[in-house]
């Protein structure tokens, strides 16, 4: 299945790179390319894309305006955005989480980290590393907007199975799906399976947001680290 792409970035250079990258592979469209974040809600709106590809400073509407506007768009829910940036440098990953991204690539990935990362955001996971999980959450929590950490409590979620409470503990401590098979003794289908209903019972976009729900709702503890 051919997944279509947005690209948003004010470098013209970069959306270049980007659009030969993707035409040179058979399951990627480019159905456009933005140079600010008005004109990426605004092409989002007319082209439905899979997964937007979206840098954060942009001209006009930065890059965290314009994905909370997408994925604000009830039109939109299908479509997920992937953002550029750098795990350990950029002060507005948190704020990328709470506008609903569903992704973070740094600028200075390969051509197959490239098509891996949409890869997986339009199949609905996130593209979260175990250490980015922590980190992102833990700035995320510590935010005055998200109310700080919460304890542990064994009565949140109450709309989850216990399994299933177990498996998105687990992915809020950033295990990827075979590696909690692994320590459940289960399949990673299983797995698969009960983030999947996790997902629709709590009513979050993808396997980003379960994580923030699992800290916020005190699933999960956060640290100030």
């Amino acid at each position: 299945m051919t997944i279509r792409v947005l690209l948003a970035d004010d470098q013209a250079l970069i959306v270049g790179t980007f659009r030969i990258l993707i035409d040179l592979s058979q399951d990627f469209d480019v159905v456009g390319a933005a140079a600010n974040g008005r004109e990426a809600v605004d092409l989002a709106r007319a082209t439905r894309p899979d997964v937007v590809v979206m840098d954060i400073r942009m001209p006009v509407l930065d890059g965290l305006a314009a994905t909370a506007e997408i994925t604000a768009d009830e039109t939109l829910r299908a479509t997920k955005v992937l953002v550029l940036t750098t795990f350990e440098t950029d002060e507005y990953v948190a704020e990328a989480i709470r506008a609903g991204a569903s992704g973070f690539l740094g600028k200075g990935i390969g051509p197959e980290e490239f098509f891996a990362g949409i890869r997986t955001v339009a199949g609905g996971d996130a593209l979260l590393s175990p250490a980015a999980t922590r980190a992102l959450i833990s700035r995320f929590l510590s935010a005055p907007e998200a109310g700080g950490p919460t304890p542990r409590s064994a009565d949140a979620l109450p709309e989850l199975t216990a399994r299933e409470r177990e498996v998105v503990a687990e992915v809020a401590g950033g295990l990827s799906n075979d590696e909690i098979a692994e320590k459940l003794y289960v399949s990673p289908l299983t797995v698969r399976s009960h983030v999947q209903r996790a997902i629709t019972k709590l009513d979050v976009r993808d396997r980003a947001h379960l994580v923030v729900r699992a800290y916020q709702s005190g699933l999960v503890g956060g640290s100030r680290e």
